[in-house]
């Protein structure tokens, strides 16, 4: 085992040479700024054009059967009055005005009808915005202050919870443990296909043969495991840091929501939990992964299992709202212990707080030891099969070698 330590600085530096690395290192934060700026730009663009539309000034006529248009509005807008819907329409369609707007006395079951000038796909919603102002400025003028923030839906209310004597906020105490949970998606939507391939790279080269000459098969695969968790803590580290920046110096320009760090509350128990949960889950899955590549020739080969993987990883998404409304049904708590779909549920049930002492303990304890037993068959794999260039190794020939 000397020459652990060469195996591991030779795969770090090898996969950090590489510009698909990069690539997809920096792509998510890349992507993640590119959509930043794209709403910052939309937002300046909505703001302008909504003053610009502001602006215009458009000469218009109103008939109003519903009696419910204020006509001190109408006059301090300087709104004319049609004689009738006819001669309103018709002055449009003369180009005399540029709109006019019909209410009908029944508007809970006829519609507004307004008609105007064609100024553009885009300004052409001034007069529909100008129908619906009049009317809303109207009404509003009738109630008072109170019924018109209920009628908007505006009134605000705080909720506060308690748990064992204690204020409890569900959604602020699953935001620490939550950040494993998308940690731990996002490494294995990333790094899924060059662990697949991390073995399989000196086998068509035929590289191998000559490694394996000075090192050991058991050292070789210890230290590309090594290597490949050094490799996702890395990623870890240029996915989470841009992102940080970004809202730290942009959070007002970007109107993100404000999250004060400091007032979340810091479930230490609950977060080592998140933290072990995901250390095994990546280590099991990171051997798991190794083990397919080791057993097949090339990376093409490898690369048919991506599919797969993904659906045991991500496949328990479709029943997140199982895991939280009900997570004491047979299936919840399946999916739970069974370590080919642990690592979403018991990270999502850690956040929100659902998962139980006995199933945090005996999930932890299947994972470890299915992690163990995976990595145990990796290094046996890749013993037997390393020098396999033309063909797959069958599972008969794994368990009856010596």
């Amino acid at each position: 085992m000397h020459n652990l330590g060469t195996v591991i600085n030779f795969e770090i530096m090898r996969a950090l040479k590489k510009k698909s690395f990069w690539l997809v290192a920096l792509g998510f934060p890349v992507l993640i700024a590119g959509v930043f700026a794209i709403v910052y730009f939309s937002n300046q663009t909505t703001d302008q054009a909504a003053k610009d539309l502001a602006k215009q000034n458009f000469s218009m006529q109103v008939t109003d059967e519903s009696r419910l248009v204020s006509p001190a509005i109408l006059k301090a807008l300087k709104v004319q009055s049609a004689s009738s819907k006819s001669a309103g329409v018709e002055a449009v369609e003369s180009g005399k005005i540029d709109a006019y707007i019909y209410y009908p006395r029944d508007l809970t079951k006829q519609k507004i009808e307004v008609y105007g000038q064609d100024v553009g796909i885009f300004n052409n919603g001034r007069y529909d915005a100008m129908a619906k102002m009049l009317l809303s400025e109207s009404v509003k003028a009738t109630v008072s202050a109170s019924v018109q923030t209920v009628i908007g839906g505006s009134v605000q209310s705080s909720v506060t919870t308690y748990r064992d004597n204690k204020v409890y906020d569900p959604a602020k105490e699953m935001i620490y443990p939550g950040v494993y949970l998308v940690l731990f998606y996002l490494l294995i939507a990333f790094f899924s296909g060059q662990i697949l391939t991390s073995t399989t790279e000196e086998k068509e080269n035929r590289v191998v043969e000559m490694l394996l000459t000075t090192i050991k098969a058991r050292t070789l695969i210890i230290g590309k495991i090594i290597a490949i968790i050094g490799l996702a803590l890395v990623q870890a580290v240029l996915i989470v840091l841009p992102i940080l920046v970004i809202y730290l110096l942009f959070h007002d320009k970007l109107q993100l929501p404000s999250v004060d760090l400091a007032s979340l509350p810091v479930n230490v128990p609950r977060i080592l939990i998140g933290a072990a949960i995901f250390a095994l889950s990546f280590l099991f899955f990171t051997g798991f992964m190794v083990l397919i590549g080791s057993s097949v020739p090339t990376a093409k080969d490898a690369g048919q299992f991506i599919g797969i993987i993904m659906i045991l990883i991500f496949g328990p998404l479709y029943a997140v709202s199982l895991f939280i409304s009900n997570p004491e049904s047979t299936l919840v708590q399946a999916l739970t212990l069974i370590p080919f779909t642990a690592p979403i549920p018991m990270l999502l049930r850690n956040a929100v707080g659902n998962l139980t002492t006995w199933e945090t303990i005996l999930g932890l304890s299947i994972l470890a030891i299915s992690s163990v037993i995976v990595m145990a068959l990796a290094i046996r794999v890749f013993r037997f099969g390393v020098l396999e260039y033309s063909r797959k190794l069958s599972i008969k020939e794994i368990i009856s070698r010596k």
